[in-house]
């Protein structure tokens, strides 16, 4: 079963970069077909449509396709922007954007390399967590005194860096709350204890096309 008037949303619940996707659509106020994949078992539908074989990927209602967490965010919030996501406080969307940059390249290759160990036989888990840390501290000198990375609203930089932190902090919860980034740990936690945060990670099953369709967004 599908609903034709609405775009579908390949995700997974806890794949950081379907967190993105999901957290602009629900911020741009739209409504998406959720489709839950599991990735060790893909679903065929889901591979025919996306090149990267990758969650998130978005199939508008035209048939183009998104493939790519940050131009899914931009194409929900190109529709409506009601927060301002893309229009950071002082209006300089070319240093957001290579701030998503910094996190999206250095940050998670130290990031997977330092959770994910096992699979990189020259990874060196204290260093790659080390040098993600310094990249963090940063985050945390931007946060001092304010609650957002670009002053006193969110942009899509907050919401496109917010996953990945928390990914990096549940890889060893007690180590990050231990290390001295007061302001990076109160930002993580309004995340994680916000409406916004519930919404996004409500549990739905496995997609499989005989079932009815599972609406997501409206409500973040």
């Amino acid at each position: 079963m599908t609903t034709a008037s609405l775009p579908i949303l390949y995700s997974f619940r806890r794949c950081p970069y379907a967190m993105r996707a999901r957290l602009a659509i629900g911020a741009a106020g739209l409504r998406v077909e959720l489709r839950e994949i599991v990735l060790r078992d893909k679903a065929p539908e889901f591979l025919e449509v996306s090149p990267s074989a990758t969650v998130p990927c978005l199939v508008d209602v035209d048939g183009t396709v998104f493939d790519e967490s940050l131009d899914i965010m931009t194409w929900a919030l190109e529709r409506d922007d009601p927060e301002r996501w893309l229009s950071p406080e002082g209006g300089d969307r070319d240093a957001m954007i290579r701030l998503i940059g910094d996190i999206d390249g250095p940050f998670k290759r130290h990031l997977d390399r330092y959770k994910y160990d096992t699979r990189y036989p020259d990874a060196d888990r204290v260093g790659e967590r080390s040098a993600a840390a310094d990249i963090l501290r940063k985050l945390d000198a931007m946060l001092a005194g304010r609650d957002w990375l670009f002053g006193t609203r969110a942009s899509l930089a907050d919401f496109a860096i917010l996953p990945f932190v928390r990914q990096f902090a549940n890889a060893d919860r007690a180590w990050f709350d231990g290390e001295d980034w007061d302001s990076l740990k109160r930002w993580l936690v309004a995340f994680e204890t916000s409406p916004r945060f519930e919404a996004i990670m409500r549990k739905s099953g496995r997609w499989s096309p005989e079932d009815p369709p599972v609406i997501f967004g409206g409500d973040l």
